[in-house]
């Protein structure tokens, strides 16, 4: 049997509670259920931002950036090279988004397990929803001239 036979297998990474991923749906998923935040912007090791928000929106584009005003979260994954997820020393968890020398730090406030109902809400399917509504209310503007 040579080295081309032999059909190696490489299992998923399994993190828990701690450890880095560079998984950009693994990101989006560990993202995706936050809620309500504590979050700390942080650029070459000096606290530039700190202050409460909910993440209103964790999505994949090239294109667009984050955006993180007036207390709402619209993270965007490949804004960041990785995520590093950690415990806090009061075994808080704390979700470190990181690329080269900036960092935004996200710690939950809000609990999945006591707040189930955020769970529901799918930011990608309203938005298709609405582009479709839109885009019929502007088939049906054309047809009216």
């Amino acid at each position: 049997m040579n080295y081309d036979q032999i059909n190696y297998q490489v299992s998923a990474p399994c993190i828990v509670d701690d450890g880095i991923v560079i998984n950009k749906q693994d990101i989006q998923r560990l993202l995706a259920d936050l809620g309500r935040v504590r979050y700390l912007y942080i650029q070459d090791g000096q606290v530039q931002s700190e202050n409460e928000g909910y993440v209103l929106e964790v999505f994949a584009d090239q294109s667009q950036g984050t955006l993180v005003a007036n207390h709402a979260l619209y993270l965007n994954v490949c804004s960041f090279d990785y995520l590093e997820l950690k415990q806090s020393p009061e075994q808080q968890a704390c979700f470190d988004l990181v690329q080269e020398g900036r960092l935004l730090r996200l710690i939950p406030l809000s609990n999945p397990l006591q707040d189930p109902v955020v769970r529901g809400f799918n930011a990608a399917a309203l938005d298709a929803v609405m582009d479709q509504v839109l885009s019929g209310n502007w088939d049906s503007q054309l047809d009216d001239e």
